[in-house]
């Protein structure tokens, strides 16, 4: 079922050999990176298997769009429990296989268990970036503008309406919130654009807060935001007008795997011309400084107190 996944990439051999070939264009470096999605942990236990196998890839092309790279192939463990049966498979493999037409990656191979449970995805994506145009975390300086894609509080909303978290509020009433849960979308045409923009750049996964910390702390600055300036979709809109959601959620929830980045204010009109023609909306929403850690302002200039910044995985 997993074969036709690796047809498109002879560097695979079909699957029937102990390692797979990768080769990179003259003058580029491999990008590889992995994550792992664990059952009742990072995915619900009902949740479709299309979706979930759709999800485990997308999180990883999210890493990669954060180094500016462009997806290639990516290998594949999981470990199935003994109610996984044929029919879920079928399911995921499907997800797989429409999510490799979207971003032209190939399965290159992997390692199929079993497990009395949890159910365990893992993925290891490579793709490839021009040797030294690579985005890193470690390139932030003060005085340089931070910017972020998309909207934020999504995904972590969407979670909190299938947990059946917020009082009066259905995932039926919201499917875009629930579709941003459940479907990320990583921005590898950003993150290349972005090559030689950005300064320092990351994705969203633990939340915007937590992950900007990361730029942070590789950087050796401090972050000024303002979180008002923060964009919000506008069913998250809604949501915080009723009084279900904070901006803590909006700051801290994760799972956005939109990118935050840095760049110099004279790169303004450039980032104006990447979100143009990319279609992406991107927003400046605060500053790097001297010192260390994230600083969070309200519309009013005062400082915000948040009880977290964002997943904590221990």
């Amino acid at each position: 079922m997993f074969a036709p996944l690796a047809e498109g990439n002879p560097g695979a051999l079909g699957l029937r050999d102990d390692a797979a070939l990768i080769d990179c264009a003259p003058g580029n470096i491999a990008v590889v990176t992995v994550d792992a999605l664990v059952g009742g942990v990072h995915f619900m236990p009902g949740d479709p298997a299309d979706l979930v196998a759709r999800k485990l890839l997308r999180v990883n092309l999210s890493d990669l769009a954060a180094m500016g790279a462009e997806a290639r192939v990516y290998f594949m463990a999981i470990s199935l429990t003994a109610e996984i049966d044929t029919e879920w498979i079928e399911a995921f493999v499907a997800g797989l296989a429409a999510d490799q037409d979207e971003f032209g990656v190939h399965l290159a191979g992997g390692d199929l268990t079993t497990t009395p449970g949890p159910l365990t995805l893992s993925v290891t994506a490579m793709g490839e970036v021009p040797k030294g145009r690579e985005l890193r975390r470690s390139g932030a300086a003060p005085g340089e503008d931070i910017y972020v894609s998309g909207t934020f509080g999504d995904a972590a909303l969407g979670l909190a309406l299938l947990q059946g978290a917020l009082a009066g509020k259905t995932a039926a009433e919201y499917p875009a919130l629930v579709g941003r849960y459940h479907l990320p979308l990583p921005r590898l045409a950003l993150g290349a654009a972005l090559r030689g923009i950005a300064t320092a750049a990351a994705d969203v996964s633990d939340g915007l807060v937590a992950d900007l910390g990361h730029i942070c702390e590789a950087s050796a600055v401090g972050a000024e935001i303002d979180a008002h300036r923060v964009p919000v979709s506008q069913a998250a809109r809604e949501m915080l007008a009723a009084g279900a959601a904070t901006l803590e959620t909006v700051l801290c929830g994760g799972d956005d795997y939109e990118l935050v980045f840095t760049a110099a204010p004279a790169s303004a009109a450039d980032l104006a011309r990447i979100a143009s023609e990319l279609e992406i909306p991107l927003c400046r929403i605060g500053r790097c400084v001297a010192g260390s850690g994230v600083a969070v302002a309200d519309a009013a200039g005062t400082p915000m107190t948040l009880r977290r910044s964002g997943w904590r995985h221990f």
